[in-house]
């Protein structure tokens, strides 16, 4: 059982109009938008690849992967931290997330953490670890584990060594 006063640190972003976070531990880096490069026959979610630095990145979409509308936003809406790329490591391997804009880092208690509801916009329970109670809002807590299983996340890092 987990401590009671134990808290884990969550890399908070926007996605659509939620507020989405992830484990500290699971995120590689957070790097600005970059150039996409399509791959041929790979799932409908899978925006392409990148080259960072020397090594090649598949890119989810999980406006697509999750049915999320993306924010309509003027010139005068965007600042430095609209949109980029998360880098998580899953198991060993490096897959990127696009995402609206990034928050910030924030420490959360465990126990503040509650089960997720059925449906939450849109998203199937199945990819949430939690959700948590901040001022007037959530912030769903994703589980990257859940994000690709192993037999999915094996066709999409094969299909960019095509």
């Amino acid at each position: 059982m987990a401590d009671i006063n134990s808290s884990v640190q969550l890399v908070t972003f926007q996605l659509g109009e939620e507020l989405y976070g992830v484990n500290i531990m699971d995120v590689k880096e957070i790097v600005k938008v970059q150039t996409v490069r399509p791959i041929p026959n790979a799932p409908f979610y899978v925006e392409g690849i990148i080259n960072l630095r020397s090594e090649i990145i598949p890119i989810i979409n999980l406006h697509d992967r999750f049915y999320i509308k993306k924010i309509d936003k003027t010139a005068d809406d965007y600042d430095e931290n609209d949109g980029g790329f998360i880098i998580l490591d899953i198991e060993g391997n490096k897959i990127g997330i696009i995402i609206d804009k990034i928050e910030r880092v924030i420490p959360v208690e465990t126990s503040t953490i509650k089960p997720p509801p059925q449906m939450l916009s849109g998203i199937g329970t199945e990819y949430i670890q939690g959700v948590v109670r901040q001022d007037s809002n959530y912030l769903i807590i994703l589980d990257t584990r859940k994000l690709f299983n192993a037999k999915e996340l094996q066709k999409i890092i094969s299909s960019d060594e095509d």
